[in-house]
């Protein structure tokens, strides 16, 4: 199994297991806020980079369309927070989800030395001690595992340079 395939069976066995354990938790297929919320454009690694090209390429032409003028649009987007441009708005789902990155897969269920990694629904349940009991997944060794994945860069970027390729 290679590196990226085994962090994401990692972060699969963590979530389900926080999921199994709470069953009315808010990260499900239509809670998009952390996806229209985003801090930063997403950064991502080389090896995160290749398995994301294995869902767009699956994509329909007019769905790469679309998130190629999205992505056009948030590269010199200077204000937050950015909307994922690979959000289907209409449906509240990851038109990739399966080949997703790993902050998104991370994103609710890991916490980083004295700071959660979630959004302000589960930040009131955390602070209401409401998820006391929740063994929250170690995002520093994810970053950590992250480093061996090969160079990280903006989405915009990979995307540009892939387009230049494929046309």
């Amino acid at each position: 199994m290679n590196t990226l395939t085994q962090l994401q069976t990692d972060i699969d066995t963590r979530v389900k297991t926080i999921r199994d354990s709470q069953s009315d938790w808010l990260c499900r297929q239509g809670c998009d806020g952390c996806c229209r919320r985003l801090a930063a454009v997403p950064k991502i690694t080389a090896e995160e980079w290749h398995c994301l090209q294995e869902g767009l390429i699956a994509l329909p032409p007019e769905q790469l369309k679309e998130i190629r003028l999205e992505i056009a649009a948030l590269a010199g987007q200077t204000s937050r927070p950015v909307i994922c441009p690979l959000l289907d708005k209409a449906k509240g789902a990851c038109l990739v989800y399966a080949h997703r990155p790993v902050a998104c897969r991370t994103y609710g269920f890991y916490v980083q030395r004295d700071q959660g990694l979630y959004c302000k629904d589960i930040e009131s349940r955390v602070n209401d001690g409401a998820l006391i009991e929740v063994v929250w997944g170690n995002h520093d060794g994810i970053d950590h595992r992250l480093l061996s994945l090969g160079e990280s860069r903006e989405l915009p970027e990979w995307f540009t340079d892939w387009l230049v390729e494929i046309e």
